[in-house]
């Protein structure tokens, strides 16, 4: 995996607008006099979501004033966790688990369809900016593993063809479904429950 790259292009100032200063205010409201702090994972969220899913150097530095804790620190925690971009990305933002569980089921195959179809590198917009990717660790969907999360949705039980399917309709801008690309509802057993079917025993 990469290291997190840190955009060039920095725009000089960075500050909420009025429906993140509302949820910002929303969101300090939940923690005691003196814990105001600890809201900065979210702070940093919404600085994420207002500036087109990645966070300025700017937006750090508002959110340690506003909350009144060393930049460093804002700094240390945006760089820390791979939820947060640091630099410009697609339209469409590829993060490819390849985690232990998602790595048996053939995630390094979906890393080298996104090499192949969207960028050599991870963290390259395509020409059009419209798709980027990048490896992430895991997000919480093993058992439906390989899965990948395309914006803020899960696309799971994937293989090297059904990628290739999902990023060239995306190309053309068709709408894709999210879910599992095997029928799979949730996280059920493909064959369905063969467990505790005896309602004597459920």
């Amino acid at each position: 995996m990469s290291l997190k790259k840190i955009s060039k292009n920095q725009p000089d100032i960075f500050e909420f607008n009025k429906t993140s200063l509302e949820l910002a205010k929303r969101i300090i409201s939940n923690y005691p006099e003196g814990k105001q702090q600890s809201a900065v994972m979210a702070f940093l969220y919404l600085a994420q979501r207002q500036n087109n899913n990645w966070i300025p150097l700017s937006a750090m530095k508002y959110i340690a004033k506003f909350l009144d804790m060393p930049y460093v620190k804002v700094y240390e925690v945006a760089t820390f966790y791979t939820m947060y971009n640091l630099a410009p990305v697609g339209e469409y933002f590829f993060q490819v688990c390849t985690t232990t569980p998602c790595m048996l089921r053939g995630a390094y195959k979906l890393v080298n369809v996104c090499k192949n179809k969207i960028s050599k590198n991870e963290n390259e917009l395509t020409p059009d900016s419209k798709i980027s990717w990048m490896e992430v660790e895991c997000l919480g969907a093993c058992v439906n593993a390989p899965m990948i999360q395309i914006n803020d949705e899960y696309f799971e039980d994937l293989d090297e063809k059904k990628l290739e399917t999902i990023i060239e309709n995306i190309k053309k801008g068709q709408k894709i479904q999210p879910g599992s690309f095997r029928g799979r509802k949730s996280s059920e057993p493909e064959k369905n429950r063969i467990t505790l079917m005896d309602s004597k025993n459920a």
